[in-house]
């Protein structure tokens, strides 16, 4: 759903990039309420994984394929504000790099697919946990939902800002069905995938998880007729609590997706591009500012094999995302040592929970 330059006059586009701009800020400030020593590189690789995802389209309609949005995934997983900063940087890295999505329409792209997805999917996953069954399966289950709601949400989004500020005179019922239309099938794909991820990473780390912690109810035990909170576990050792396996399976799987796997993706237009073509929005499209990058189109350079180009080009953004987006959650993470923030979630959970077990307290 990039949406590219040309699409969207200059006035709409700027104020689009003002909404964008405040969203960021505010994730940077959020941002420091859900990030620690231990969680903010996890949001560099989700980043990475979103990135890498993305260019697995898939064929949802003849003709049209669909691929991952990833404010869903990256809300849950990491919190909604570094959510926010996590597809922000990867369509920084995709406009810069790789020539996809307009650079003037970067704010509308922030706008439509990360601030709508990440608020619309996460605000839908919360409420679903609060009136389904405090499982971990439930948050699988929470995920699906959110995830297939929050693509065809983005593409009202965009039918709206394009309402408003379309740069061609189309009819809006007609682009407001064909894009919500197609992008429900596409939130299919979403939903799998994210529910997919997600219950992978709360099989092994239910800890990391961002929208699981305080799914699990303390074990409790009858004692002499009454029953009584069982004895805390005690304290994993280091290796074991490291969350290094995690974020090395979780960057070779990127890797591996970008790299080898993307060769195999639909070649099919994408939703909004479809629907373009079809509805005559793309009449005055816009050549890309970076056009003329050596990575532009997801290929590299002078480097003729297909496969071996796009592999290249892959890896080379997986690279780039892990490092600018984690240097940045790095830098706005909440600057407390490992093992007393470790130290303080157990202290502040009530007697006989652990801090993988102590209900959620979010402050969004």
């Amino acid at each position: 759903m990039h949406v590219p330059d040309g699409f969207i006059d200059a006035p709409v586009s700027l104020a689009a990039g003002a909404v964008a701009a405040g969203a960021v800020a505010v994730g940077l400030r959020g941002a420091r309420r859900e990030l620690d020593e231990r969680t903010a590189p996890l949001a560099g690789l989700v980043a990475a994984f979103i990135f890498a995802v993305q260019m697995l389209n898939f064929p949802v309609a003849a003709g049209t394929s669909g691929h991952l949005l990833g404010g869903a995934l990256a809300a849950i997983l990491v919190g909604p504000y570094t959510g926010l900063l996590c597809v922000s940087v990867v369509l920084l890295m995709q406009g810069i790099l790789f020539a996809d999505g307009g650079l003037t329409a970067l704010g509308v792209n922030i706008t439509v697919m990360g601030l709508v997805t990440t608020v619309v999917g996460y605000g839908l996953f919360r409420g679903l946990l609060a009136v389904l069954p405090r499982r971990r399966r439930t948050a699988t289950v929470a995920s699906f939902v959110a995830a297939l709601v929050s693509v065809p949400a983005a593409a009202a989004a965009f039918t709206l800002i394009y309402w408003i500020g379309g740069t061609t005179d189309i009819p809006i019922g007609r682009v407001f069905t064909a894009m919500v239309g197609v992008h429900v099938l596409i939130g299919i794909g979403e939903a799998a995938i994210t529910a997919a991820t997600v219950g992978a990473v709360i099989a092994v780390r239910p800890d990391l998880v961002h929208g699981a912690r305080g799914l699990t109810a303390p074990l409790r035990l009858r004692v002499g007729g009454e029953l009584v909170d069982a004895p805390a576990p005690a304290a994993a050792a280091p290796a074991a609590r490291s969350s290094r396996g995690l974020l090395a399976t979780g960057l070779v799987t990127a890797l591996v997706l970008a790299g080898i796997v993307s060769f195999y993706a639909s070649a099919s237009p994408d939703g909004l591009e479809k629907v373009a073509a079809d509805q005559g929005i793309d009449r005055k499209v816009e050549e890309h500012g970076a056009a003329n990058s050596p990575l532009a189109d997801y290929g590299v350079e002078d480097v003729d094999d297909a496969r071996l180009s796009g592999g290249l080009a892959g890896v080379i953004g997986v690279g780039a995302t892990v490092l600018v987006g984690g240097g940045i959650f790095w830098a706005v993470r909440r600057r407390t040592p490992l093992a007393a923030a470790d130290a303080a979630d157990d202290t502040d959970a009530p007697a006989g929970e652990t801090a993988a077990t102590a209900p959620a307290r979010d402050t969004v």
